[in-house]
């Protein structure tokens, strides 16, 4: 007998019934996650074809390229566990069952997941999505009713909205550092200060409405009544965390002892404090510095190595797709990087646009390259030579250039589960499980993001580059 498709509802108001019927399709035609990374290598290679290359030459492409984003995967990696040790440390996991107490309603505690999911993106969307999919594991277990999906769908609305716009939007920490920036880049741009990107008006009123817009949404579509459906009901098995094991062995009392701890952190915190009053906040501020911020105060939290080792060693799973995918992705980057692709976008950018609808068609294009190259940091090198070289030729504020990337690169996460692994991993979920209700995001953030990266930039005046 043949499985059973689920009838459309005409239950509940619009946004639900369009939850449901995308959450339906998508569990069971939406492919898994590696198949998107295989996809987008067929495709640019494709393109490489067509513009001329050769099958040997692209092939070499994609093979120098694969190791070449080693050093920035494994930054990442260093995110996705620096996120989860602090967030699985128990000060802050007494945080998480507190904040579990505050919705009382099913669909409540899904738009309360969305908030605090897009709220904590800001601060660093590793630390997001493990500390969004943690609450979600205690919340299921308060809140009786609540969909397993669209609680997991509202945890990951941070990465698929507005990270970018936050502390570590890699984007704009790299161009804030002129020692991050690569040399042909930097020639082309100079360095942009945080001030012009990331904490412009602008950049914070875009991310207060989508915030707004998100958690709207997740209210209004998740599922209630019979079409539910509940961790049990989705075969995963949430428990609570158990406690730290006892010392067994009089050998093991540095491991549960917090001596080591303080002399480690003492220093991990006199470097970061040197490195801030030397170099000063918005130059210190990377991807580096980020990781070993959190590192040492997960460290501190735990107070015991045997505590933070044991969240380390829970925290490497949800990094296995990041580890093996990222290198097809990086694949993806030397094709594009080293065939003509780049060249012939940049010239057919500047042939088609004027001031008025660069901005536009720049918001369509990070969107859409978004799905092929995951990647806030390593994208943002593929696009940044030409796209930044054309809003010069166009007059067009460059740190709003850095910022509508950011925005629009966050869309197409919403549908492509790179990013997802993490949190999936940590719910024991399936990307298509979570796909149709972060479809419907897309369908609705997507118009507004292009009105508001349209229209802010009339407020912003062109400034010529600070060119070292």
């Amino acid at each position: 007998m043949g499985e059973t498709i689920p009838r459309p509802t005409r239950e509940g108001n619009l946004f639900m019934r369009c939850g449901i019927a995308l959450a339906n399709w998508s569990e069971r035609w939406f492919p898994d996650a590696l198949v998107f990374a295989m996809c987008a290598i067929v495709i640019v290679f494709v393109a490489g074809l067509l513009l001329g290359s050769s099958v040997g030459d692209l092939a070499e492409d994609f093979g120098e390229g694969f190791w070449k984003l080693i050093p920035f995967t494994m930054q990442m990696v260093m995110i996705i566990i620096g996120g989860y040790v602090v967030a699985n440390s128990p000060p802050v996991a007494r945080v998480i069952r507190w904040l579990a107490t505050v919705p009382g309603t099913p669909r409540g505690a899904v738009a309360f997941v969305a908030l605090i999911s897009t709220a904590t993106s800001l601060v660093s969307w590793g630390f997001s999505l493990v500390f969004s999919a943690l609450l979600v594991r205690e919340i299921v277990q308060r809140v009786r009713g609540i969909d397993y999906r669209a609680a997991g769908a509202a945890a990951y609305l941070g990465v698929g909205s507005v990270w970018g716009l936050g502390l570590s939007s890699s984007a704009a920490l790299m161009m804030a550092t002129p020692g991050s920036v690569p040399p042909e880049l930097l020639r082309i741009s100079g360095w942009i200060p945080l001030t012009e990107t990331i904490f412009a008006w602008q950049s914070m009123l875009t991310a207060l409405l989508l915030i707004i817009v998100s958690v709207s949404i997740a209210y209004l579509s998740a599922p209630a009544g019979p079409h539910v459906k509940s961790a049990e009901a989705l075969g995963v098995k949430v428990e609570p965390r158990s406690p730290t094991e006892k010392r067994s062995t009089p050998g093991e009392w540095l491991e549960y002892s917090g001596i080591l701890t303080v002399l480690v952190c003492l220093i991990g915190f006199a470097y970061l404090g040197k490195t801030l009053l030397t170099k000063g906040f918005r130059t210190a501020l990377d991807l580096n510095t980020y990781n070993f911020l959190f590192i040492m105060t997960g460290l501190l939290l735990h107070w015991r190595p045997r505590s933070f080792l044991r969240a380390v060693s829970g925290s490497v799973p949800a990094t296995a797709g990041v580890l093996i995918q990222f290198p097809f992705y990086s694949g993806v980057f030397g094709i594009v990087t080293r065939s003509p692709i780049s060249q012939q976008v940049a010239h057919f950018f500047v042939r088609i646009s004027n001031h008025d609808t660069y901005p536009l068609l720049i918001t369509i294009y990070s969107a859409v390259l978004g799905m092929f190259v995951p990647s806030g940091g390593s994208k943002w090198l593929i696009e940044a030579p030409y796209v930044l070289q054309a809003a010069i030729e166009h007059r067009v504020n460059l740190g709003w250039v850095v910022q509508i990337y950011n925005t629009a690169e966050a869309l197409p996460n919403l549908v492509n589960p790179f990013w997802m692994l993490p949190l999936l991993g940590l719910l024991g979920l399936r990307a298509r499980q979570l796909v149709g209700f972060t479809a419907l995001q897309l369908a609705v953030n997507l118009p507004l993001v292009l009105l508001l990266m349209w229209l802010l930039a009339y407020s912003l005046p062109y400034k010529p580059p600070a060119v070292f």
